[in-house]
């Protein structure tokens, strides 16, 4: 299984949280981002998105049908995430597009086994990766991407 880690992109400043909207840059960090995931995922992945409409649009820039998430609201624990991605037993490819710190934690959860406060920077993207080995599973870190790379 492949997770991918999408923080939303650059967004204004405000109080109601769930309607902060994207700033220019990050409209340009999303269409950035969005065009090269989408030359990459499957066609058959799962994309699953916050309810915040900073994280709708950042979505919106993969041009892909997308599911809106409670479980990916801005505060929810990593365990949240990771459930509704169905990790580790799903067989598609996940695109979680949320906030941080909950995506730093859910990398430094999958990749160390500790609940820490790692920094995804707006609008980059963590792909990991789920792989059945002999000795038991094993994630790996396939490529982090942010959109001044793109």
């Amino acid at each position: 299984m492949d997770l991918i880690l999408w923080r939303h992109a650059d967004a204004e400043a405000g109080t109601a949280d769930l309607d902060r909207r994207l700033t220019p840059k990050g409209v340009k960090q999303a269409a950035r981002m969005g065009e090269w995931l989408d030359r990459r995922l499957p066609d058959t992945c799962r994309i699953l998105v916050s309810p915040a409409w900073r994280a709708q649009q950042t979505a919106l820039a993969l041009k892909r049908k997308f599911k809106i998430r409670d479980e990916l609201a801005p505060g929810v624990v990593p365990e949240s995430v990771l459930a509704a991605a169905r990790w580790p037993g799903g067989r598609e490819t996940v695109v979680v597009v949320g906030h941080q710190p909950t995506l730093g934690r859910v990398a430094a959860l999958l990749l160390c086994g500790d609940d820490r406060e790692w920094s995804i920077a707006k609008g980059a993207m963590w792909w990991l990766s789920n792989r059945e080995r002999s000795h038991g599973p094993s994630i790996v870190l396939r490529v982090v991407m942010t959109p001044d790379f793109v």
